[in-house]
């Protein structure tokens, strides 16, 4: 999948009411479709979590008292970019309505594979 920050440039970082009709037009059913674009937003956002902090650890400073505050330009502008983008469940959303996610049902086990016998 390619880089996330260039697929959301296009993307309106405002909430917008958006088509039922759209949304449940794979899965038939509008808690399935949510359910999809929640797990999507999840991914998302972890994955925007883990890039942010990598990128804000290569300017951390180890300083031995807790007074000291330094201020990089480079980190600000790094966090501003990243709360500039539009929200992961947005992103999800887009992706969805667009067929970029592909979802599948777990293989369903027998009721009576469950049950212990006596």
């Amino acid at each position: 999948m390619s880089d996330i920050k260039t697929q959301v440039q296009g993307i309106d970082p405002s909430v917008s009411a958006r088509d039922i009709g759209a949304i449940v037009k794979d899965t038939d059913n509008i808690y399935e479709a949510l359910v999809i674009i929640t797990k999507r937003a999840k991914q998302i956002s972890v994955s925007l979590k883990s890039e942010l902090h990598n990128k804000l650890d290569e300017f951390a400073v180890v300083s031995d008292t807790i007074e000291e505050v330094h201020e990089n330009k480079e980190q600000i502008e790094i966090s501003k970019f990243y709360e500039r983008l539009p929200n992961p469940v947005l992103i999800a959303t887009e992706e969805y309505l667009k067929g970029n996610v592909y979802s599948r049902y777990k293989e369903k086990v027998d009721q009576e594979d469950e049950q212990p016998s006596f």
